[in-house]
């Protein structure tokens, strides 16, 4: 049998939607290529644990193998420093999510393989704060990661690529265009 402080636990505010949670909620999902300040294409290459922006034809943007992403939108109860998203992708039958973690005390961003939730009940590694990058530019943008302030989605030249990466902002007014994602 139940005790009565174990129901008032479970307690929850009715919305439009059903319930609403304390943490993340999605709310809607956007396909969408992403692109950086060259105009260039955001690839995900899970084979060699790399996502980088590239230049694109025609052809390979009709197939868009590993450049169609999903920004999944979360709808959030607590204040937050921008609208929470997260970022998934299918390369040939598989579906693959971007997340931020910490290696050899570095924060990098990987993509694993699985499904983005419906709910997040906390703090997560897959949840990017959508902030426009500049009051004059609408559709630009940039991300920051939930769970390291000052660290947004970037890219940084390596040999000929221009990889994905974590790259940490040293002023908050300061603009850099290495952040500047648009869709």
């Amino acid at each position: 049998m139940f005790s009565l402080s174990f129901f008032s636990l479970l307690t929850w505010n009715q919305d439009d939607d059903g319930l609403e949670c304390d943490a993340f909620c999605k709310e809607k999902i956007l396909h969408q290529f992403l692109r950086n300040v060259d105009s260039q294409l955001l690839v995900v290459r899970p084979d060699l644990n790399m996502a980088a922006f590239e230049d694109v034809t025609d052809q390979e943007m009709k197939s868009g193998n590993g450049m169609h992403f999903n920004i999944h939108y979360y709808k959030t109860t607590t204040p937050s420093a921008g609208m929470p998203v997260a970022f998934s992708i299918q390369v040939e039958d598989r579906s693959y999510y971007m997340c931020c973690e910490k290696e050899c005390g570095k924060m990098i961003v990987r993509f694993r393989e699985g499904e983005v939730p419906k709910e997040i009940p906390g703090e997560s590694n897959i949840i990017f704060f959508k902030k426009t990058f500049t009051s004059c530019s609408s559709r630009a943008f940039k991300f920051e990661c939930s769970l390291e302030q000052g660290m947004f989605l970037a890219f940084e030249e390596e040999g000929s690529l221009r990889k994905l990466i974590l790259k940490k902002l040293s002023r908050e007014d300061e603009v850099d265009e290495t952040m500047k994602i648009s869709f």
